[in-house]
């Protein structure tokens, strides 16, 4: 089987960054105006989880729950027995330009017995939450990374997602057509090109394909492509250098795209992005 997240998670990276390890009394609030997500662990105890003024979750036993984007939500629980939970900030490099962060729903919501694959990872983080030892900080986060990629892992297989990347993650043809593209950007391919690698024929892929991923493959390389080129702006390459990097003959293709697909051309963008 192919590897459908080593590609994608080497050119945009997952960091998580612990923020909560303990007992949570009464209302606590995170009101989703930083830049990031959260996946929070409920170890032991009970909790009600509100958006706003719905109750979206009553978690009854040891949890997860993961918010990929920032989401404004709220924990309620006893107010003198609480809740232990162990939380970590998670930022998707890229943001918006990083599929994987938009193709994942807006809440995911697992009993920790439903995940026997992370059983191990978890037994040690709470561990290490609990025993605070030097190091603890980089050694959480890191195995709050762990507990993330276990849980893609399981997105993927489970076939949760009927829309997007994940579902063309889980179909066993189109994965292998997604992962080159992601594998090797800078490739001249076509819709044919793209069928031949994942086994089908153009019209019966190019269907499929729109039909899982909510896209065609022609739009879908430019937005892989593009994002990849917003990230080597960032990091101070030359627009040639990435131009090539990026499968784009001559550094006016390259502008023409990223205006079509940004609105503004590269210097442009980069300026905004750097508050310019």
């Amino acid at each position: 089987m192919v590897d459908r997240l080593a590609a994608l998670l080497g050119h945009f990276s997952v960091s998580a960054r612990t923020f909560q390890s303990g007992p949570l009394c009464g209302v606590n609030t995170l009101d989703g105006t930083d830049p990031y997500g959260q996946l929070h662990l409920l170890k032991e105890g009970k909790a009600e989880v509100w958006h706003g003024n719905t109750k979206a979750h009553d978690l009854q036993e040891p949890t997860l729950l993961f918010y990929p984007r920032p989401t404004a939500h709220r924990f309620v629980t006893h107010a003198e027995q609480g809740a232990d939970f162990v939380c970590a900030h998670i930022a998707f490099e890229g943001g918006a330009a990083n599929p994987l962060a938009n193709a994942l729903p807006a809440c995911v919501c697992i009993p920790l017995s439903q995940l026997p694959d992370s059983v191990s990872v978890l037994t040690l983080l709470f561990a290490e939450a609990e025993a605070r030892n030097c190091g603890r900080q980089a050694l959480l986060d890191r195995l709050f990374e762990v507990v993330l990629i276990q849980l893609l892992r399981q997105l993927m297989e489970n076939g949760s997602a009927q829309v997007g990347l994940l579902a063309g993650f889980a179909h066993p043809q189109l994965r292998r057509a997604i992962v080159a593209i992601h594998q090797e950007p800078e490739k001249e391919w076509t819709v044919e090109s793209l069928a031949t690698v994942a086994g089908m024929s153009r019209s019966v892929f190019s269907n499929l394909f729109r039909e899982a991923v909510g896209e065609t493959p022609a739009s879908y390389l430019q937005r892989w492509r593009i994002g990849l080129v917003q990230k080597w702006l960032k990091n101070g390459q030359s627009l040639k250098l990435i131009a090539e990097e990026a499968g784009y003959g001559s550094e006016s293709a390259l502008s023409r795209a990223f205006k079509s697909q940004c609105g503004v051309s590269p210097k442009a963008w980069l300026k905004q992005a750097r508050g310019d």
